[in-house]
């Protein structure tokens, strides 16, 4: 993608009023009329988004890790194998830097300078904590009902071992802000005559029909949860 069309025109309108003064980190440079402060576009794009990348210091190294993630609040919570050596670094006291993005649609110029992609992002930093008892608990269930709304009391709630062996946390999006491009293809004044196609193709997740597991045990029915899943726009990854 070009340096030129990364950057948002100068008179294109930020999204919304910042709700806070961004920091030093989450200040967008580059096309800073597309960056949103506001919280409330934070969190829909978490909400949105299936995957986001976890990255931190693993002793002395930067590690990254795509993870499935869902927001609790003004936290995203995050869930793996206590041997996860990511995790563990992030429990230990590691800050994290996450990226969330989505593609909305590729944004085809009459150059091949001007090619883009429209898409919401965000980026947060934090310290996470670890949740344990009935927050540990209402966490995951949290995680499993972004999977489907309402699988949660569709499913065998975890065991006891199923929770020692889980490590869950939570990151803080007090210190995040999102990106977010729209709208068609930006030219060079002398190329808006050529005769080349261009224009947006939009893109989107979409959920398909359920898939019954092999081993499904006869006259098992999918519940309204995956039949809800299966009917409605999946959330994009």
């Amino acid at each position: 993608m070009s340096p030129i069309d990364a950057a948002a025109p100068a008179d294109e309108a930020p999204l919304r009023p910042r709700a806070a003064p961004p920091t030093a980190r989450t200040t967008v440079k580059r096309g800073a009329a597309r960056a949103a402060y506001e919280r409330d576009v934070v969190r829909a794009i978490a909400d949105d988004a299936l995957l986001c990348h976890v990255a931190c210091a693993v002793d002395g190294a930067a590690h990254q890790i795509p993870i499935f993630f869902a927001r609790m609040g003004d936290e995203l919570v995050l869930h793996g194998s206590t041997g996860n050596r990511v995790l563990r670094a992030l429990r230990d006291g590691a800050e994290a830097t996450i990226g969330i993005a989505l593609c909305d649609g590729l944004v085809l110029a009459r150059s091949a300078f001007h090619h883009s992609v429209n898409y919401r992002s965000v980026v947060a930093y934090g310290r996470a904590r670890e949740l344990a008892g009935a927050e540990k608990l209402a966490a995951l269930e949290c995680l499993i009902e972004k999977v489907a709304p309402g699988r949660w009391r569709d499913t065998r709630p975890p065991n006891d071992e199923e929770l020692r062996r889980t490590l869950v946390l939570a990151v803080p999006l007090g210190e995040a802000s999102a990106k977010v491009r729209t709208g068609g293809p930006l030219e060079e004044d002398e190329d808006w005559e050529l005769p080349h196609w261009a224009g947006v193709v939009p893109l989107r997740t979409q959920a398909g029909e359920p898939v019954p597991c092999e081993r499904l045990a006869p006259g098992v029915a999918p519940p309204e949860s995956v039949r809800a899943r299966g009917a409605r726009p999946g959330a994009q990854g």
